[in-house]
């Protein structure tokens, strides 16, 4: 399966570069030049992609700003592709969370090196091992002292999510946000889908090891 690209470019040419020459290294692109419709791809229509290629100087909304939106509800890798080069720029993105950042002009073979390079890394952390947990971000897979939990597609992106932010109160907004669920889901359908969670993991909601209700919020991940 190809791996998916979201570019977000202004720049209509640069857009069919950049497009055109990952199509010959097997990456779908889907590119966008105004960077809210990119965002309502990713967070609305819940489309997924494995990597997004981010300009910085894009209307209506500097790239930065892209970057924290992205960053804020996913850990999908970003890359930079801009010609604001100087070391302020990059020393921001990185501690916005960008993978790496690639300085206007560049040959396209050099992008697909970064790409395939950041890849490589993520796949690396695949696995988590947090609490008596044991999960397989690639695979969807959870284990429970090495008892395999069958979780559905939502029910792991729900737990992934709550993992992933230890410690945190998470709100059911912010579930539904994060994950596959439509953006009209009712707040109760997060209940139910965690109350199903807890079932599998064996957790009780009263005295809970994992999984806590926080009152007027959500959930906290307490394993």
């Amino acid at each position: 399966m190809s791996k998916k690209v979201l570019l977000i470019e202004d720049d209509k040419q640069m857009q069919e570069l950049i497009g055109n020459y990952l199509d010959t290294y097997g990456y779908a692109t889907s590119a966008y030049e105004n960077p809210q419709d990119a965002l309502d791809t990713l967070f609305v229509k819940k489309e997924t992609f494995d990597i997004v290629i981010l300009d910085l100087m894009l209307p209506q909304m500097d790239g930065f700003d892209v970057a924290k939106a992205i960053k804020e509800k996913s850990d999908i890798p970003i890359i930079i592709s801009s010609a604001r080069g100087d070391i302020g720029n990059k020393i921001y993105g990185y501690e916005l969370g960008v993978d790496d950042y690639l300085e206007k002009p560049y040959e396209p073979r050099e992008l697909v090196l970064r790409i395939e390079a950041v890849l490589r890394r993520y796949h690396k952390n695949d696995e988590i091992h947090i609490s008596d947990f044991v999960i397989d971000k690639a695979n969807m897979s959870v284990m429970l002292e090495e008892y395999p939990i069958d979780f559905t597609k939502v029910e792991f992106e729900i737990f992934l999510f709550l993992v992933k932010n230890k410690a945190k109160n998470i709100s059911r907004e912010q579930i539904i946000n994060a994950t596959s669920l439509e953006y009209d889901t009712k707040a109760r359908t997060v209940d139910m889908h965690i109350s199903n969670i807890r079932q599998k993991i064996g957790d009780d909601a009263k005295e809970p090891h994992y999984i806590k209700s926080v009152w007027g919020i959500g959930y906290r991940f307490i394993g």
